[in-house]
């Protein structure tokens, strides 16, 4: 059953029609088994529309509300960078210093600087990439406490095996969670609070975010008001399955401060976005430096700030915005700061699905390209899986009249025909074109998103 809490309909922001089709959309998705959570838009701080779409708990049947405190994941990310902005304009460090000058045990990598880990250019080495490394089972088999994975834990083991960097400081940008598990322990060293008392002091209170913190090993799920539990979906028995009782079940949980571990609602999260563009918590030049994307030793622009994906958007401007994915939990928040719109979405189903794009284009009045309808044979030469890199794979194929594609470790989505060699999709911004040979047959695909072009081979 769905449950309306709030929703608020200013025919002057952008049209009552507008709504009511993002409404429908969501009310779709949620029926569909692909929305279980909070949406909330706002213009210029004003909510135009809040909902909340199924339960907080699948054993009480309690349902979801406007106050009911989520895990960001990786939205996270963005606290953290702030904390670190709010440290440099104290005078207690500076972008560019190198992180052994707070953390001299990790003398391998003297090369990073704080710089290097907020926007993705360190080159270390990530947890999937390392989590079953020999080395890996070795020091969570032999010296973790509790079997919990901490910030400790992590320094001390590049400390003493000294991954190797996957490429030079600055050269390169490539997504890195480890790199945010150094900041929150320089946010400690230098703060001399913990992580979760100068993130509480510097931002949440101020703010009066008094429904978000930090979660810690004290903090268990029945303590907390209006919590919403993560679930995860079992493909072998088809059910959603608590992910805090999975968690409890496996030999190691990772309990890092930094990229993930904080909780909010979505009513906090607007307080956030309100509060970036004012100078409540750091000057306007610094707000513009984290905004701001990262340039490598090649002059190249990437996507990431400091703890916020960017892109520029010819049809919205510019956009900042970030996802999570952990425990159960997916999220987003977009902040189109040229035109003050902001999206939140809070999930606590993991096959859930982020409708972005529709509610932007049904924001802006932008129409989807027209539809064609392919004849089987067509879509069955575009089907396939198509390399993106080594060992990350796009899938196309087609079901009951519709075609899907879906990457590597990531949820399925419904794609649309354009021509018989373009695709696009409607719940992100994604279009896919195909490339023949001479004699007809499909070889390979481009990714087109958020202003870049990916290749990826068909096998």
């Amino acid at each position: 059953m769905t449950l309306i809490i709030f929703l608020i309909i200013v025919p002057y922001a952008f049209g009552q029609k507008g709504i009511l089709i993002i409404d429908s959309v969501m009310i779709a998705a949620h029926n569909e088994g692909k929305l279980n959570g909070n949406v909330l838009i706002a213009e210029k701080g004003q909510i135009v529309y809040n909902r909340s779409f199924g339960f907080a708990n699948e054993t009480t049947k309690e349902k979801l509300n406007e106050n009911s405190v989520f895990g960001l994941a990786s939205v996270s990310k963005q606290f953290t960078a702030m904390a670190i902005a709010i440290l440099k304009e104290q005078g207690k460090l500076n972008y560019d210093d190198k992180i052994t000058k707070y953390l001299p045990e990790l003398t391998a990598y003297e090369n990073i600087s704080i710089r290097n880990l907020l926007n993705h250019t360190n080159g270390l080495q990530d947890f999937e990439q390392l989590i079953n490394s020999r080395e890996a089972k070795e020091y969570m088999s032999t010296r973790l406490v509790d079997s919990i994975v901490t910030n400790q834990d992590v320094v001390a083991f590049f400390s003493m095996y000294k991954p190797k960097l996957r490429f030079d400081p600055g050269t390169k940008s490539e997504y890195c969670d480890i790199g945010y598990v150094f900041l929150g322990s320089i946010i400690e060293k230098v703060s001399g609070l913990t992580y979760a008392e100068f993130i509480d002091k510097t931002i949440f209170k101020p703010l009066e975010m008094k429904s978000t913190f930090v979660l810690s090993q004290k903090t268990t799920p029945d303590k907390i008001n209006n919590y919403a539990w993560g679930y995860v979906y079992s493909e072998s028995i088809k059910k959603y399955l608590s992910a805090d009782s999975l968690i409890a079940e496996n030999s190691q949980q990772i309990m890092t401060n930094g990229p993930a571990g904080i909780y909010s609602t979505v009513l906090d999260l607007l307080k956030w976005d309100r509060a970036l563009y004012t100078e409540q918590l750091v000057s306007f030049s610094s707000l513009k430096e984290i905004f701001e994307p990262a340039i490598l030793s090649d002059n190249t622009k990437t996507n990431n700030g400091f703890g916020w994906f960017i892109r520029q958007d010819p049809n919205y401007g510019k956009i900042v915005f970030h996802t999570g994915e952990d425990r159960g939990y997916i999220t987003c928040i977009e902040r189109n700061i040229d035109h003050d719109k902001t999206i939140i979405i809070l999930e606590n189903h993991n096959q859930g699905v982020f409708p972005v794009n529709i509610i932007n284009r049904n924001l802006y009045n932008i129409p989807f390209p027209k539809e064609v309808k392919l004849a089987q044979q067509q879509v069955d030469a575009l089907s396939g899986n198509y390399e993106i890199q080594k060992g990350f794979y796009l899938k196309i194929w087609s079901e009951n009249g519709k075609i899907y594609g879906q990457a590597t470790g990531q949820n399925v989505i419904p794609l649309f025909a354009e021509n018989e060699l373009l695709l696009f999709a409607k719940t992100v911004d994604l279009k896919l074109q195909f490339e023949k040979d001479k004699r007809g047959k499909t070889t390979c695909l481009y990714i087109l998103q958020n202003g870049n072009e990916t290749r990826a081979e068909k096998k």
